[in-house]
């Protein structure tokens, strides 16, 4: 069957990565946070992006609904599969170790978010038609952490975290929903890291995305500042990771913004040199 022919499930269809991968599949099953999970039962290809935001104060209450809204999730998919399908299922870089380089072989790091991580992994992979992507920062301006920014960038008001030193491992929507069409033609099971292989500094983004857009980026954001303001979920912002996408290199893949400035460029459809 060719892959235009597969009937795909999105579960978390209606977030941020879900609406954008929806455009790209014929008549997608979209299964939002409300919805039936027995749909899935439906489809060929199940894309399992489900998990409530992780960009906010961590109380303990929250902490639970991170879980169960990803390894409650997830144990219900897994449930309800047959052999015949193939699931493609989230995690994140945040399950490495802060300040080095890592790669799929990497050992976990043991903090709230990496263990959640391992959890939501260990779920998904007892489904042996299956592939997780460890998702870095995507980059699309319809959401996610780059339409968080535009405001305050837009007015000027845009600047470093700290010294700007911290590294980021991103990955541009275009690339990433390649990476899953990718992995549904070929089968390909497994875990992998879906970043560009071009990590980028906080201080490199500022001043790529202020290029873009023709502002300034001025300002210094104190890290305490978000620990006030995020708590311990502030680890997402503060984090300083050099994620290296091995597994898919090897696969074959091919990416097509591998640089912060290709994908802003792209993003903003500019072109500067």
């Amino acid at each position: 069957m060719e892959s235009g022919e597969l009937r795909v499930a999105i579960v978390g269809g209606r977030g941020f990565i879900g609406t954008n991968l929806a455009k790209v599949f014929k008549e997608p099953i979209i299964i939002d946070k409300n919805g039936n999970l027995e749909e899935i039962k439906e489809a060929d290809i199940v894309i399992n992006l489900a998990g409530a935001t992780i960009l906010k104060r961590w109380s303990e209450s929250y902490k639970r609904e991170l879980y169960n809204s990803r390894i409650e999730t997830t144990k219900k998919i897994v449930s309800l599969l047959n052999g015949n399908q193939f699931l493609i299922s989230a995690s994140a870089i945040g399950i490495y170790e802060n300040n080095c380089i890592c790669d799929e072989d990497s050992k976990p790091a043991d903090t709230f978010l990496a263990n959640l991580a391992k959890e939501w992994e260990k779920e998904a992979l007892k489904f042996k038609n299956s592939a997780v992507l460890r998702l870095g920062v995507v980059l699309e301006k319809d959401g996610g952490a780059l339409k968080n920014m535009l405001l305050p960038f837009k007015l000027g008001l845009g600047g470093t975290i700290g010294r700007g030193c911290a590294y980021m491992s991103f990955i541009d929507m275009r690339d990433l929903i390649s990476i899953y069409q990718f992995l549904i033609e070929r089968r390909v099971r497994g875990v992998f890291n879906a970043v560009s292989p071009v990590y980028t500094t906080n201080c490199e983004f500022t001043f790529e995305l202020a290029r873009v857009l023709k502002r300034w980026a001025p300002f210094i954001i104190p890290p305490f500042v978000l620990k006030v303001l995020y708590g311990e979920g502030a680890e997402i912002l503060l984090s300083s990771q050099r994620v290296y996408p091995k597994r898919l290199i090897e696969a074959g893949f091919k990416f097509q913004y591998e640089t912060i400035q290709k994908s802003l460029e792209r993003i903003f459809n500019v072109k500067i040199d």
